[in-house]
């Protein structure tokens, strides 16, 4: 699998399970404290080939992601599930963890942001009402939400952002408030 775009990770051990997955150029943040100089070279990717930013379902990878969405707009995203990222010894988290099939899937559910205009509301009340905010679940029901939808994980505060973000429709939502409520049933 050739992947166009630029792939945007934390660091080397990302690079290296990135290129053992698939054939695709990377840029690494190496951490949180993203230089300018790193944030230019994200820039011109973007302008030149495109970026994805695939960064560790961690505070520090959604903090990354965060800083590069300011700077360089409409980057795409790819998100891997945090049980997907544990080391085999269970002290790490990290792409570098991910087997190859994880990473090709993740990289082949890349979104892109939409313009706010064209984005589906969905609503606090319907966040409420589905339980995934204020609700003693509701950072549980995130966590599936984020992993069904491919989006990652977002607190309260930031879901409906990140759903209206990625463009997530009506429907694309009740359908995966349903599946969650019927994993809850099992």
């Amino acid at each position: 699998m050739k992947i166009s775009e630029i792939i945007v990770v934390e660091g080397k051990d990302d690079t290296v399970a990135v290129k053992r997955a698939v054939e695709a150029d990377t840029i690494e943040t190496n951490g949180s404290a993203i230089s300018a100089e790193t944030l230019q070279r994200i820039a011109h990717a973007q302008q030149k080939r495109g970026v994805i930013v695939f960064t560790d379902p961690d505070y520090p990878g959604r903090r990354i992601r965060a800083i590069i969405e300011e700077h360089v707009p409409a980057v795409k995203h790819a998100f891997l599930a945090k049980e997907k990222t544990i080391a085999k010894n269970g002290k790490g988290l990290g792409i570098e963890h991910a087997c190859d099939s994880d990473i090709r899937e993740a990289l082949s559910k890349v979104y892109t942001p939409l313009e706010k205009k064209m984005a589906v509301e969905i609503t606090m009340e319907d966040l409420i009402d589905a339980r995934l905010v204020a609700h003693p679940q509701a950072k549980q029901r995130r966590t599936q939400l984020g992993n069904m939808l491919q989006i990652g994980y977002t607190n309260g505060k930031q879901l409906q952002k990140r759903l209206r973000m990625f463009g997530i429709s009506q429907s694309q939502f009740i359908e995966a408030i349903h599946a969650i409520n019927q994993e809850e049933r099992s």
